[in-house]
Order: structure tokens, then sequence, then C-alpha cells
């Protein structure tokens, strides 16, 4: 399941993924929410909350990420990956070859960093691990 995050700053869409994540949960979702941020300001600046109830992804749902990233590549402009599981870094070094904006890996206890970095581009102290 993937929900909204609402305490989120103005112009930063955020989401949890929770349990397991679907295909269904990207297209009545992810999807809307990320092409009517596109479509109001042209970009996007995400935060992505894996957190411990995160499980795992489904295989449709992966590719619908794929897809969503080839249609709209140069839309992002910062995405913030916030989780504490220790394959996140190597894996937004994958697939940040398809979002050109930057990626940047948070713990989960600097969620409101990754929120404020988001939204900003400013990182107040050395923290979380630049992808690009």
């Amino acid at each position: 399941m993937i929900r909204v995050l609402s305490d989120m700053p103005s112009g930063v869409v955020g989401f949890e993924a929770i349990d397991d994540v679907e295909e269904e949960d990207y297209r009545s979702v992810l999807i809307p929410a990320l092409e009517a941020a596109i479509a109001e300001d042209g970009k996007v600046r995400l935060v992505y909350v894996l957190g411990p109830e995160f499980d795992e992804y489904e295989g449709d749902a992966v590719w619908e990420d794929l897809k969503l990233g080839a249609r709209h590549p140069w839309s992002f402009e910062r995405i913030a990956v916030v989780t504490d599981a220790r394959w996140a870094v190597p894996a937004i070094k994958i697939l940040s070859v398809l979002f050109p904006g930057q990626a940047r890996a948070f713990p989960l206890a600097e969620r409101e960093t990754a929120a404020r970095w988001a939204a900003t581009g400013d990182m107040p102290r050395p923290t979380g691990e630049e992808v690009r």
C-alpha cells in the first residue's frame, strides 16, 4: 500500500510505502498525485518513505515505477528516499539514471531533514548520501 503524506512542505509530494506495494497502488495513488504535481509546477520534489512496515514491491509495481520515470524523466527535481534499509542507497544509484534530478537517501530518523532538502535543496548539516 502507498499512502500520501500530508505533512510535507509546500511544493513537495510525499508518500509512504506500507507492507506490499502493488501495481494498483501506483495507478490509484502515486501516479495521479505525481502527474497533478507535474501539471501544476512542471517539476516534482518527492519524499518517499520506506518505513519499518514496508515489506516489498510486487513485480508489476516496479514496472509502473520504471514507466513513470520514462514518461517524465526531466520532471523530477529532487527525490528524497527515507529508509533504514541498507539496499536503498545502491538501488537509488542504479535507478537515478532514469531521473536526471538530484536523489538522496536519508535514514528514517531524518525524515524532516529529507522533506526540507526536497523542498529547498539545502542541507542544514551533513546528512544523507547524495546520489546525483
